[in-house]
């Protein structure tokens, strides 16, 4: 009964703490968009940036636009992503949604950088791209290209920002035909380089994992409390130090980036004199980890 409640709390603490991120990552979204890159007359991809294009050309709120569209899109989206991502991205799509109406309110008349349209391209995509990678790190999206983008990669392991970068080629390209200006959308292109960069930096930072080795005469303790907290595999491994001949145990473990300093920590406490090495894995797929993304083969007889 304790050890259910205990799991519950802990999964309730994880839910807490994706919408609270999620929240962080709109809000950067928002700055970016409506403070850097829509007052500059510059093009974001994806859905937001039909919105602007639509916006420039008749005047229509970028917030409606933004909203109906991703309405649509997350209609078709819940028989494939779930409900759970779908919850989400409806929580970030409502919360997005409020925030472009505060923002353009707030910042009307404001143009940062408005002589220096390079500038302003670079730092507004730095707050998009961060925006859009926290969001699907935490299992939450700004809608749009960024659905579809989810789809593709709950199936292939493709890269988020790959996805989203030609999707939005031709939205960004489209912008020509309200600006007859080849450099605004050129500033659009550098978006979309800086932002797709910058998904993909945040996601791949907040799904690193690191392997440990762990030697030590206290292992069936330390092995336990990882167990417990932070709820990770244990392989106990027989060795022998080559020079002593000593028989050993060690230990073998996966875990989050994100979870190292903890391990640290309960091995310190357990044992200071434990041998431990660290080092950084490419990916993890299983159990508490990613899944497999392969493409299956079909043979025929």
């Amino acid at each position: 009964m304790q050890k259910t409640l205990a799991f519950s709390n802990k999964a309730l603490s994880k839910e807490v703490r994706d919408y609270a991120m999620i929240a962080v990552a709109m809000m950067s979204y928002g700055i970016g968009w409506t403070i850097f890159l829509l007052p500059n007359n510059i093009t974001t991809g994806g859905v937001p940036g039909i919105a602007s294009v639509v916006f420039w050309g008749t005047g229509f709120p970028v917030q409606a636009t933004y909203f109906g569209i991703n309405a649509i899109l997350l209609l078709i989206a819940l028989k494939i992503l779930g409900w759970k991502f779908c919850v989400k991205t409806i929580y970030a799509v409502a919360l997005l949604t409020l925030i472009l109406q505060f923002g353009q309110t707030w910042a009307s008349g404001l143009r940062l950088l408005h002589d220096q349209p390079f500038m302003a391209s670079i730092i507004g995509a730095i707050f998009t791209g961060s925006g859009i990678g926290l969001g699907l790190a935490f299992n939450g999206s700004t809608g749009g290209t960024d659905i579809v983008a989810a789809i593709v990669n709950k199936y292939r392991n493709i890269s988020l920002g790959r996805v989203i970068m030609f999707i939005d080629i031709i939205i960004i390209t489209s912008s020509y035909l309200v600006f007859h200006n080849w450099e605004q959308v050129i500033y659009g292109y550098v978006v979309l380089w800086v932002s797709s960069f910058c998904i993909d930096q945040v996601v791949m930072a907040m799904r690193r994992s690191v392997q440990f080795f762990i030697i030590s005469e206290k292992y069936e303790e330390i092995g336990h409390r990882i167990n417990m907290d932070p709820h990770r595999g244990v392989t106990v491994v027989n060795a022998q130090g080559f020079f002593s001949g000593k028989e050993v145990k060690m230990l073998f473990v996966l875990a989050k980036k994100s979870e190292s300093q903890k391990i640290f920590q309960l091995i310190n406490d357990i044992d200071p004199h434990a041998f431990v090495s660290q080092s950084a894995v490419i990916g993890v797929y299983g159990e508490g980890f990613d899944k497999f993304k392969v493409r299956t083969k079909r043979y025929q007889n």
